[in-house]
């Protein structure tokens, strides 16, 4: 069958995630508790036969795949089709001054409007049509490997729903636990959800789910 492994992982903290600041595709560099957890996920796979891995091309997502590279010797190449949604005049707002300052914008934002996008961002559509051609793409080059995603909160999540079935506005039930693994199957039928927000090998006090970061 043809198919591939995937391990998809969120960056590790920055600041930006503690004080819930939209980052999108402002580069925010991790803080001492990311890169720990970015060395802690290295470890947690250090033997895991990785073919090879692509990070979204943030410095949050890089420095995270970086550690996972030092260990393992797996290629790492900068994907920019897994970076984070684009939130445009929202990015560097924190969740608070958005419902502040675009009132409009944040109900729709709220209600999962799949059509709504930020002055210069994504909609929900466009991100889900950005992240499946990606993940198919790398994919499908690496038939019957392991390949290793290293992105964002926002990414993680269409990655679930796209292996589950779940609609863009099903309310979100599961974690986008900051340096958490999570595994999936890649056959051209689709994605298959294998498992979700493994934490063993982080302290659960250093973790932090956001979304849209």
């Amino acid at each position: 069958m043809q198919a591939t492994r995937l391990i998809a992982i969120r960056h590790g903290e920055t600041a930006w995630n503690i004080d819930s600041r939209i980052q999108g595709h402002l580069d925010i560099p991790l803080n001492d508790v990311g890169h720990w957890q970015a060395q802690q996920v290295a470890r947690a796979l250090a033997a895991e036969p990785i073919t090879a891995i692509y990070a979204s091309d943030l410095q949050r997502a890089q420095a995270t795949a970086q550690a996972l590279a030092d260990v393992t010797g797996a290629p790492l190449t900068p994907e920019p089709g897994l970076r984070e949604r684009c939130f445009g005049d929202m990015e560097g707002s924190t969740f608070a001054e958005v419902e502040v300052s675009h009132p409009e914008q944040a109900r729709r934002w709220r209600q999962r409007d799949p059509h709504f996008a930020a002055d210069g961002g994504e909609s929900l559509l466009q991100l889900r049509e950005r992240i499946a051609a990606t993940t198919n793409r790398l994919a499908q080059q690496h038939l019957g490997g392991l390949v290793v995603l290293v992105a964002h909160g926002g990414v993680m999540d269409i990655l679930y729903r796209l292996a589950t079935g779940q609609d863009l506005q099903a309310p979100r039930t599961w974690p986008l636990t900051n340096a958490a693994i999570n595994r999936l199957l890649w056959t051209p039928e689709g994605l298959t959800l294998v498992g979700w927000a493994d934490v063993q090998h982080l302290d659960a006090n250093s973790t932090r789910d956001e979304s849209t970061v």
